[in-house]
């Protein structure tokens, strides 16, 4: 578990603010928006980062039957808000087995999604073919919601993306076979939208996949 903020591209160490700059900044990948640390899962943790967030904060909800709350990520600071988003949860996979799903909401160069699902970033685009028919869809804070399988990620895992409200919708899961869950309509609520319902959510372990 990390006690500062990293790069969201790279995970490397970034420098704060100062004198010589107003932005935080990563040796490799010069001004980001630093990922603050992150903590065991709960509803207060949560709570931070829906409160501070300028994206969506997206979760399966309700969350499917033996389904938990297993981490949340942020990356921003206190001047500029989250600027990306990613929530974990993990249950029971669709073939059985344990299965985790990882949901990023970010601005364009950001570059969070693209580090989680393994692939060169720091934006979905160039790995999708959008002239074809969508692989999945959503139903996110109710509207129908196009996913396209993002090509050059770790064969260990299904990536898909695409776009919500102006922004990148990223939906990664792990075993690929836990991939399936994307030709559900899977219902997503932006939690910044939600009610006092999220108290009651259920949380576990805090999940591996949003420390990587």
């Amino acid at each position: 578990m990390r006690g500062e903020p990293s790069c969201p591209k790279c995970g490397g160490r970034v420098r704060a603010p100062g004198l010589f700059s107003d932005t935080w900044q990563c040796a490799l990948h010069g001004t980001v928006h630093p990922l603050q640390p992150v903590v065991p899962p709960s509803v207060e943790a949560l709570g931070v980062v829906v409160h501070r967030a300028q994206v969506p904060v997206w979760m399966p909800w309700p969350l499917p039957v033996g389904w938990l709350f297993t981490g949340v990520a942020c990356a921003g600071d206190d001047r500029s808000g989250g600027r990306a988003t990613a929530v974990a949860c993990s249950g029971p996979g669709p073939l059985g087995g344990p299965g985790e799903l990882l949901l990023i909401a970010e601005e364009l160069g950001v570059g969070l999604g693209a580090r989680y699902a393994g692939i060169d970033g720091p934006d979905p685009g160039p790995h999708m073919c959008v002239d074809k028919a969508p692989h999945g869809k959503v139903l996110a804070a109710g509207r129908p919601t196009a996913l396209w399988h993002v090509d050059g990620a770790p064969t260990d895992r299904a990536v898909f993306a695409g776009e919500a409200r102006g922004l990148w919708l990223w939906a990664i899961a792990w075993p690929e076979q836990s991939g399936l869950m994307m030709y559900d309509e899977l219902v997503l609520t932006d939690l910044r939208e939600a009610g006092a319902e999220v108290d009651l959510l259920p949380c576990g372990a805090l999940s591996p996949r949003i420390l990587s």
